[in-house]
């Protein structure tokens, strides 16, 4: 037997991040991977993992601490000599904060709990130690979304770990027998009825897949970034074809170079020196609503679909890299991306983020600002149109975007000088170098 001492192991960028919940006792047997705390910053709620298997001996943290990289945190007895792994936080990302500004009132209240009914709060097994309640973060945020008291839920799961169709049985429980107590907020949370059950299997044959865990998480952060950043959505479209000639002309080079150049790298330099023009886009709104945080570095989320579902990789410092090296960038992350390898530090610290669905097809889409950004492009398919020069018609290759924008940080007239001054780059790259 040897006893190995489990420490914080890289959760990124994050320091002192307070412990939220502990999910093992003393006396209990852990697997690889299985969870041992949950630790949540103002960025993103973490699940640390075991790096090996065996019984817990010790627990030296409790709930409220806070905790770095390289702590402390329990031991793990471990039959013979196991290797030990070094484990990797799993992310999720937390709800986008609740901003009001000052022309919208007063800030709402936060939903009251949702009282549950005795016959649906009855705990069926003992909770683990320092926490009232035993569940994931995606469910904690789930239910806070819909006001619900986790400590009335009964759990179904292994020791009584509280899953999303526990809440979803407690809200019908609710909704069937018993009306909330005065003054609470509605059950979906800010006052919005939630969307009615319907049996669907009534009207014909349905199959039920299960939602994968990207989706999960990222469905609820853009759910809340939806109802809580009043969205203004500006179209337009650039001519790109001497910047797609001139990529075309590099691509021998690039490729002698190891890299592939792709019109999104040009891209993200004109947006760049758009931000550089228009700083209100590259920034966020303090919490208060009252200040606007202006950032004086340029960090590009990228969103990339991915077999699991969509992530929002994020590359860093694009105006000080050349086209070569931002290739070499995308290349990278996009690899990391489809093999499941994205850190904390690969998805955080964005200051604009780009969704290009131009590989694919369509016109133009609305895409949803990736809160706390207070901006998002959205580049659509390109295709060649006629395009009057003064004298005649000329074909000419046109890429349709959009951004989409936090209106209480841009205003209208604001956010059509930067997707013109953003067409304006793309159409003329001599213009980046000014």
């Amino acid at each position: 037997m040897a006893i190995t001492q489990v420490k914080v192991p890289d959760i990124g960028d994050f320091d002192s991040v307070e412990i939220i919940e502990i999910l093992v006792a003393a006396g209990d047997t852990v697997a690889v991977d299985d969870s041992l705390i949950t630790l949540e910053s103002d960025k993103a709620t973490m699940e640390i993992p075991s790096p090996v298997a065996g019984k817990v001996i010790k627990v030296a943290v409790a709930v409220g601490g806070k905790v770095c990289e390289g702590d402390y945190i329990l031991d793990i007895e471990v039959a013979g000599d196991t290797a030990v792994t070094e484990p990797k936080a799993e992310v999720v990302k937390a709800e986008a904060p609740v901003v009001v500004s000052s022309a919208a009132g007063p800030a709402a209240a936060k939903p009251a709990p949702v009282a549950v009914p005795a016959a649906a709060a009855k705990p069926i097994n003992p909770q683990p130690m320092g926490a009232s309640f035993h569940a994931s973060p995606s469910v904690r945020a789930f239910a806070r979304n819909l006001g619900v008291d986790l400590s009335h839920v009964e759990g179904s799961g292994p020791k009584g770990r509280i899953q999303q169709t526990d809440v979803e049985a407690a809200i019908k429980a609710v909704m069937s027998g018993q009306k909330a107590a005065p003054g609470q907020a509605a059950l979906s949370g800010s006052g919005i009825p939630p969307i009615p059950a319907i049996d669907f299997s009534q009207f014909g044959e349905t199959t039920t897949e299960e939602l994968g865990r990207i989706k999960k998480i990222s469905g609820k952060f853009l759910h809340a970034s939806w109802l809580n950043v009043p969205h203004v959505t500006q179209f337009d479209e650039c001519d790109i074809t001497e910047m797609d000639q001139f990529r075309k002309d590099m691509k021998a080079q690039a490729e002698k170079a190891g890299v592939k150049l792709t019109p999104l790298v040009f891209v993200m330099k004109a947006v760049v020196k758009a931000l550089q023009d228009f700083p209100s886009f590259n920034a966020s709104l303090s919490p208060d609503g009252q200040s606007i945080i202006k950032k004086h570095y340029y960090n590009i989320g990228i969103a990339v679909d991915t077999p699991n579902g969509l992530v929002v990789p994020v590359v860093k410092d694009v105006d000080q890299k050349g086209i070569y090296e931002l290739s070499r960038d995308l290349m990278e992350i996009s690899a990391k991306a489809r093999d499941g390898k994205l850190g904390p530090k690969d998805m955080s610290g964005g200051t604009f983020t780009i969704s290009s669905l131009g590989g694919i097809g369509g016109t133009q889409f609305t895409p949803i600002v990736n809160a706390p950004e207070v901006a998002i492009m959205g580049l659509s398919k390109a295709k060649i149109q006629p395009v009057w020069d003064g004298n005649a018609f000329a074909p000419r290759l046109m890429m349709p975007f959009s951004v989409s924008y936090d209106h209480r940080a841009i205003d209208g007239a604001e956010g059509v000088r930067f997707t013109t001054a953003v067409s304006h780059y793309l159409s003329d790259l001599r213009q980046l170098i000014l």
